[in-house]
């Protein structure tokens, strides 16, 4: 397994160290930021997500600089992004600070197209994310950095960032996930 491919695999690993600091209440106390009490294991978490999410970049661009773009990587990557974001997603809805029905929706979409993928790779197609798909990807970890942050600092202006972005990720989402399926609609026309 080369480096960008191990890195994608430690993408995974970090998800139930983020998990367990997000839903366990440790009792370290907490940060004031204005008005706004964020528990310190929250923000551990919030740390977590975002460094595992740099790792996303981190793969990618050791892969194409290096060369070392492999089927493997090509499908572990975004498996990788699928299940942080929807670990961080139902932290979320666990926490009170995202609706379970977006996050249903957004979640439904990576299984539709994960699945479509499969069915890609069963006919030897491995298809790499697309430029909608980073866009997406790039919408939801800002906006679930955001929210796991609880806000700061737009908070303290009346801002809801993360709220914003939560729903500027599920128009990307779905719009992606169109795109994709579109785009692939031949799989469907051929299947028996």
């Amino acid at each position: 397994m080369n480096l960008p491919n191990k890195i994608t695999v430690s993408r995974i690993l970090l998800i139930p160290i983020f998990v367990l600091l997000m839903v366990i209440d440790w009792d370290w106390g907490a940060l004031e930021v204005g008005d706004v009490t964020l528990p310190w294991h929250h923000f551990l978490g919030a740390l977590l997500f975002i460094f595992a999410s740099t790792t996303d970049w981190i793969d990618g661009y050791i892969a194409r600089k290096q060369n070392l773009v492999t089927d493997l990587g090509k499908f572990l990557d975004p498996l990788a992004d699928k299940l942080l974001v929807s670990a961080a997603l139902i932290v979320l809805v666990d926490i009170g600070f995202a609706p379970s029905w977006v996050v249903i929706t957004i979640i439904s979409r990576e299984f539709a197209v994960t699945g479509l993928r499969l069915i890609l790779a069963g006919k030897g197609e491995v298809n790499a994310a697309g430029q909608l798909g980073k866009i997406k990807t790039t919408t939801q970890i800002i906006a679930i950095a955001s929210l796991l942050l609880y806000n700061i600092p737009f908070e303290s202006f009346g801002i809801p960032f993360g709220t914003i972005f939560l729903y500027i990720s599920l128009f990307f989402t779905l719009w992606s996930g169109w795109d994709y399926f579109y785009a692939n609609r031949s799989v469907f026309s051929n299947s028996k």
